[in-house]
């Protein structure tokens, strides 16, 4: 699947990369729908087309973002058995464990402190495909590839490009 993303113009990857992260902006910062499309470079009424199901109008005339959406996503996972790889979803909640476990990954390699990542022992993200991958927690195989500088902001941003 994200061979099919990839393989998309540029302007529709764009767009498919704003919509979710506008929903997560209206979820996490409360923003309005046209606040958030506006931080994200769409017009409201793209965001309010192409959300669908995600948004919900209320009766006050404002849209809302639900809870959690089904909308394809690529997200950047570090995987138990290859490392660092780009794996399609559609769920809100599997992108998000998958942000906050590179977020664990991170304070670890930068401080030692792997309390945050403990938390994903034996944990997994779902992909499009229903395909479970398993997350990354063995402190030694993490060292091993931050030394090797696969684990940088740099080099996961450059995958996903």
């Amino acid at each position: 699947m994200p061979e099919q993303f990839f393989a998309q113009s540029k302007h529709a990857q764009e767009i498919q990369i704003a919509i979710p992260n506008a929903l997560s902006l209206m979820r996490s910062d409360g923003l309005s729908a046209s606040a958030a499309a506006n931080v994200v470079g769409i017009p409201r009424s793209t965001l309010i087309r192409r959300a669908g199901q995600a948004l919900e109008k209320r009766k006050n005339g404002r849209y809302a973002a639900r809870p959690y959406d089904d909308l394809f996503r690529v997200v950047i996972v570090i995987s138990e058995t290859k490392g660092p790889i780009e794996i399609a979803t559609n769920d809100s909640r599997e992108a998000s464990k998958a942000g906050k476990h590179s977020a664990a990954v991170h304070r670890y390699l930068e401080t030692g402190d792997d309390s945050a990542l403990r938390r994903f022992e034996g944990e997994h993200i779902i992909d499009a495909e229903g395909n479970r991958v398993a997350l990354l927690t063995d402190t030694d195989d993490l060292d091993r590839l931050g030394s090797a500088g696969e684990l940088s902001f740099e080099s996961l941003y450059a995958r996903s490009r």
